[in-house]
């Protein structure tokens, strides 16, 4: 009897630590996620325009779609990728990160270029052009799972990067949780933004109260509005994100006076504001040195994808680049 007890004991204390380790890697998964906020903005503030002009009884099945593609890059493709490089070549972390930052401070800066000096240069490419509707959903799910592949890569980056050090198995564990929990997070949302408008419709033309009809056209209209919103917000966060990488980045290689100084700046700034306003004002402050900085970095980096990066890719694969 004494030994079932003992052996019941091990069990309670193997499950106790079981449960302590599934604890750790959601608390990780949660820190390392937030640490990829802008990227995961920009994600649900792009895959929307990819089931614009679809039936509605379309849109679902191919947000559907994406996601499912998004977590084959992210759970097939990048994390084994991640956990070598952690493994193997942690060196090489930082400068892929400050790869991806660029890459965000340049789609942040193109979009805020493309706002202040428009141009009729509408490039017409072969997924717009009307046809076979199977066809044209195939190229554009297509095109939205590359384009996802991009931000997926960023997202798992940063959220490695964010990954406390651990044993391989904790590091695999949490990064294929922020994996899942961005994927559902992102295209959830994007389901949600999708359909709200549809949602807003049917309560205003089927609404039994007046204030659901009331409700529903509210919706209706606040949508468009609301779009615009998020990619604004997406923009923001993509340069605010994209600065404070490159700039952590170079602390890392050891060029961190850009780093100190905004530290030091954000810090009298913080603190110039009253007391219980003290470390909102500081993050405030930092967040928008970093974005002003992403932003500059992403307009020097505009003729320099379009006028050598994009020509090159162009060369190579036989055809544009689109925007």
């Amino acid at each position: 009897m004494s030994g079932l007890i003992a052996l019941l004991d091990d069990v309670a204390g193997i499950a106790k630590v079981a449960a302590a380790s599934v604890d750790d890697v959601a608390s990780q998964a949660l820190k390392a996620g937030s640490k990829a906020a802008g990227a995961v903005i920009d994600d649900a503030a792009v895959t929307p325009k990819y089931v614009h002009g679809f039936e509605a009884a379309r849109e679902l099945p191919i947000i559907w779609r994406i996601a499912k593609g998004s977590l084959k890059n992210k759970l097939l493709y990048l994390l084994p990728i991640g956990l070598l490089l952690t493994n193997f070549a942690p060196w090489a972390i930082a400068p892929l990160l400050m790869l991806g930052g660029a890459y965000l401070c340049f789609e942040g800066a193109e979009k805020i270029y493309h706002v202040l000096v428009p141009h009729d240069d509408h490039a017409v490419f072969p997924e717009d052009v009307p046809g076979d509707p199977a066809h044209l959903e195939e190229r554009k799910a297509a095109g939205a799972i590359k384009t996802d592949f991009i931000l997926s890569a960023e997202i798992m980056t940063i959220a490695l990067a964010a990954i406390p050090e651990s044993n391989f198995w904790m590091e695999a564990a949490t990064l294929a949780l922020v994996g899942v929990l961005i994927t559902v997070a992102v295209y959830g949302s994007v389901a949600v933004i999708v359909k709200a408008d549809d949602l807003g419709l049917f309560a205003a033309e089927n609404g039994r109260l007046g204030l659901t009809r009331a409700l529903g056209r509210w919706l209706v209209k606040a949508m468009p509005g609301f779009m615009k919103l998020l990619t604004i917000v997406g923009t923001a966060a993509m340069l605010w994100v994209g600065g404070s990488i490159i700039i952590h980045g170079l602390e890392v290689l050891g060029f961190g006076w850009l780093g100190h100084h905004i530290h030091d700046w954000a810090y009298a700034v913080g603190h110039a504001a009253p007391a219980q306003w003290t470390g909102v004002v500081e993050w405030i402050a930092k967040a928008t040195m970093d974005g002003i900085f992403g932003l500059a970095l992403g307009f020097l980096l505009i003729p320099v994808a379009t006028k050598v990066i994009e020509p090159v890719v162009a060369r190579f694969t036989g055809g544009g680049a689109a925007h």
